[in-house]
């Protein structure tokens, strides 16, 4: 199992569509597509505008396929109107309770 942490530095102001979109559309999406575990997305306390969205997949070929989804190509265009620049982090789940 792999987790993928995104980081986004939302554009001020935008912030609820952000939330809107990831809860409404993103999230959705994401859920249907087969090798999906969980996603959730965070907001920092400390920085403004700054949100992590964790996405739990069984591989990086499942959490591969999503990115090459359909859903996600059409998405991708929306949520990238709100923020400003992403970061990407990849882990490998090695414990859990």
């Amino acid at each position: 199992m792999i987790e993928r942490h995104v980081t986004f530095n939302v554009i001020p102001g935008k912030e609820k569509d952000f939330e809107d979109l990831f809860q409404k559309d993103y999230s959705v999406a994401m859920s249907r597509q087969s090798g999906f575990v969980s996603v959730t997305l965070l907001k920092a306390q400390e920085k403004e505008a700054v949100y992590q969205m964790v996405i739990r997949s069984q591989s990086l070929e499942t959490a591969a396929a999503w990115r090459d989804s359909e859903a996600h190509k059409a998405l991708s265009p929306r949520i990238k109107t709100l923020y400003g620049a992403s970061t990407v982090q990849v882990y490998d789940v090695v414990s859990q309770k």
